[in-house]
């Protein structure tokens, strides 16, 4: 079922997050849609094997991924000890808390009473001693940025996380929050924030370059914006896409007359490039060094291989920049 260890990594080029020691390969896997309760689990195992033997070490998830909010740790956490205990050291589980997961006082922002709890219950759902990355999961401009940081630190200390990341920062909410855990001595390596050819706003809040300088490592999500960036579109609305069946993250009013032209635009530069539009959208966001990885979705094992394409061409030329620009709307 699985590779022999050593050949899972012959052909994935690690990528160093930031400045710190922790490789991380370019492509790695999020479980923020079809890991839930509604999903399917055969299905969730072999993307998960997939994966891991493709070289993806990287498994990405929030207490508040499913639905419903939790499933999704439940179940990778269900994975990962029937079938893939053996390899946990070769193995990058993250998770997140920042958003609404329960109800009350205490089940949402950026305490560190919701902070801490949180991550207990997440371990106690991944049936896991520690985390290797927990993060932020977003800006909490009513609660002291030390109290957010100082639980981070808690949190290394305690054993029950590794590293720490942010996530949904701008560029200077950022840098306030890494000088205080450089100040801690924590090891806070990697931002998680949305990047594609159709959403720039790392470039425009400071993060990207922010990042560059304080020489902390970026995983994007959402690179395809929620599949706007595929060959799903190209001629209208399919009647069984998310857009659709779910409107929570796309809806109709999302593919314009002007973006759907952008969209076939962009699909004929793809093309002149050898690849589908989807890789050149996860190529794109990897052409950069300060860009660590990039967070694929994916419904069934074939998208995981297919998109794993893209870490063989991510080098652009200035007019092929030029082109991806005029069609980003």
């Amino acid at each position: 079922m699985h590779l022999a260890s050593s050949a899972r990594y012959d052909e994935m080029s690690y990528r160093r997050t930031g400045k710190s020691g922790l490789m991380l390969p370019p492509v790695s896997l999020g479980l923020w849609h079809n890991f839930g309760s509604t999903g399917c689990y055969e299905t969730m195992r072999e993307m998960c094997f997939t994966a891991f033997d493709s070289g993806i070490t990287h498994f990405d998830l929030a207490n508040n991924y499913g639905p419903e909010p939790g499933s999704a740790e439940k179940n990778f956490g269900r994975i990962l000890n029937e079938e893939l205990k053996a390899y946990r050291d070769e193995i990058i589980v993250s998770t997140k808390a920042g958003y609404e997961m329960w109800d009350g006082p205490y089940g949402d922002h950026g305490s560190r009473k919701y902070l801490m709890a949180s991550l207990d219950q997440s371990l106690a759902r991944l049936g896991l001693d520690y985390v290797d990355i927990f993060y932020h999961h977003r800006m909490d401009m009513e609660t002291p940025l030390e109290e957010t940081m100082t639980a981070l630190y808690d949190i290394v200390r305690s054993g029950k996380a590794i590293y720490v990341g942010l996530s949904n920062y701008n560029g200077e909410r950022m840098l306030e929050a890494s000088a205080i855990l450089k100040e801690l001595h924590v090891p806070f390596v990697i931002n998680q924030n949305r990047y594609s050819i159709y959403d720039r706003t790392i470039e425009k809040n400071g993060l990207k370059e922010a990042c560059r300088k304080d020489g902390k490592g970026i995983i994007c999500f959402s690179p395809l914006a929620q599949g706007l960036l595929t060959d799903r579109y190209l001629n209208g609305i399919p009647e069984d896409s998310r857009m659709r069946t779910d409107g929570r993250f796309l809806n109709e009013n999302a593919l314009s007359p002007e973006r759907l032209a952008s969209i076939r635009a962009l699909n004929e530069l793809a093309l002149s490039r050898g690849q589908t539009l989807a890789q050149m959208a996860l190529s794109w966001v990897l052409k950069d060094d300060v860009i660590t990885s990039v967070l694929i979705g994916a419904s069934k094992p074939s998208q995981i291989l297919e998109n794993l394409k893209c870490v063989n061409q991510t080098v652009f030329t200035q007019e092929e920049c030029r082109l991806i620009d005029d069609n980003s709307l």
